[in-house]
C-alpha cells in the first residue's frame, strides 16, 4: 500500500508518483479518503472548535480536489484509448451531503462540496477525456464509521 497525506499538495503529488512509477501512468482515481468527526456547532464545552471543522474540509473536501487535480493532469497527457477517453475519477462523498444529521455540520459540509465540484470538474476535463463522477453511499461499515455511536 502506498500511504498519501491527500490534503498535502507535495504528499499528494508524490503518492501519483509512487503510483505512476509502480503502476503506470493512472487512468483511474478512486477518491475514498475522508474522516468524521462528531461534534455540534456549540456543545457543553463551548463552540466547535474551528481547528477540527477546518482539519474535515482540508481532507475530505481540499484533498479530494488535490488528488483529482494531480491524477487529471497526469491522465490528460496519456493517448486516449479507443472512443477517445483517458481517465475516469471516482468521488466519494455521502447521504450525508444531502440529509446531515445533528453534529454532522462539518462532515456534510465537506461532502456537500464534493458533490457540488463534481459537475464542474467534469465539464472542465470533458475535454481531456477524463470522465468524473461521485457516488453517495449511505452507512456502512468502515474503519471510520467504527468509531461512530
Amino acid at each position: 500500500a502506498i500511504q498519501c497525506d491527500v490534503s498535502s499538495a507535495d504528499g499528494g503529488a508524490a503518492c501519483v508518483a509512487e503510483v505512476a512509477k509502480k503502476l503506470g501512468e493512472p487512468r483511474i482515481l478512486v477518491n475514498c479518503a475522508g474522516i468524521a468527526i462528531g461534534m455540534k456547532t456549540i456543545g457543553k464545552d463551548g463552540p466547535h472548535p474551528l481547528d477540527q471543522f477546518r482539519k474535515v474540509i482540508e481532507v475530505n473536501l481540499i484533498g479530494t480536489f488535490n488528488m483529482i487535480r494531480l491524477v487529471a493532469d497526469r491522465a490528460a497527457k496519456l493517448e486516449p484509448l479507443e472512443g477517445g477517453e483517458r481517465g475516469i475519477i471516482v468521488n466519494t462523498a455521502s447521504v450525508a451531503a444531502y440529509d446531515g444529521q445533528i453534529g454532522q455540520s462539518a462532515y456534510s459540509a465537506s461532502k456537500g462540496g464534493v458533490v457540488g465540484m463534481t459537475l464542474p470538474v467534469a465539464r472542465d476535463l470533458a475535454r481531456s477525456g477524463i470522465r468524473v463522477c461521485t457516488i453517495a453511499p449511505g452507512i456502512f461499515k468502515t474503519p471510520m464509521m467504527s468509531g461512530m455511536p
